[in-house]
């Protein structure tokens, strides 16, 4: 991290006081980014930090920098790590992936054997995931925890989480699975390749790379899907989704848009 002075570490009871800073910073970059984020009271958040379950980032003189929250769905097989909130004056300093980093590890302290979820718009929040172990994926592998959708309905883009039936939407979807082995450090990544035949007839291995190293080529392809969402919900009005329907691999991952 690039400022020595900000410490981040797991909230307690004495940091409630924040809270009213904290809800309000989220409603403000939401409203800034032209997307949704679910709304919580200061009361919700002040809840979290006597449970034990967020993560605060502080200067060393008690200035707010940032904040993340857990929540846990389906009776604490799915973990959500939410809310993730910066200070303005903070950004750009690191601390967003301080606070991923450590609000992840009180995630699979607290919760060893949950599926840890997230859906953002954020590229930067997808490169911290990823950075992590988490994998894009359809929202049909997050929780059906219907208290956790209903999340959704202060987000400006809720009408097209409603058109496609709660199968996409503007964010993406990325998960970590504990059962899954960890991931492997960049330097000993695997090199996955597959055989495709060429106009001319010849065999050639072709790399299959993960997200790790195609984050342009990712950023390209959530713009891409934004785009195309919300052209879709300008010209469908009464349209069936399903016909709206797409499906896109990317990084061995099938996704539904």
């Amino acid at each position: 991290m690039e400022n020595s002075n900000i410490i981040v570490r797991a909230a307690t009871s004495d940091d409630k006081h924040y809270a009213e800073t904290i809800t309000t910073e989220m409603a403000e970059s939401a409203k800034a980014r032209g997307t949704g984020i679910a709304k919580r009271s200061p009361e919700y958040i002040q809840k979290k930090m006597d449970e034990g379950k967020a993560v605060i980032a502080l200067t060393k003189d008690g200035i707010w920098v940032g904040f993340c929250y857990i929540e846990a769905w389906q009776h604490e097989k799915y973990v959500a790590n939410s809310g993730l909130i910066v200070s303005p004056d903070f950004r750009g300093t690191g601390v967003a992936k301080e606070i991923k980093k450590k609000v992840f590890e009180l995630s699979r302290k607290k919760y060893p054997d949950a599926k840890i979820f997230g859906l953002t718009t954020g590229l930067a929040v997808m490169k911290i995931n990823s950075s992590l172990g988490y994998k894009p994926v359809t929202y049909s592998e997050l929780t059906t925890d219907e208290e956790f959708w209903k999340g959704c309905q202060s987000c400006v883009n809720f009408d097209i989480l409603t058109l496609k039936e709660r199968k996409n939407c503007i964010c993406t979807a990325m998960l970590y699975d504990p059962a899954v082995d960890e991931v492997p450090k960049p330097a000993e990544q695997p090199k996955m390749s597959s055989t495709v035949v060429t106009r001319a007839g010849n065999l050639r291995r072709r790399r299959k790379r993960d997200l790790k190293g195609n984050l342009k080529l990712f950023e390209r392809w959530v713009r891409f899907k934004q785009f195309v969402m919300l052209r879709g919900l300008k010209k469908s009005g009464a349209t069936d989704p399903s016909k709206s329907e797409r499906k896109f691999t990317l990084f061995g991952f099938s996704i539904l848009w």
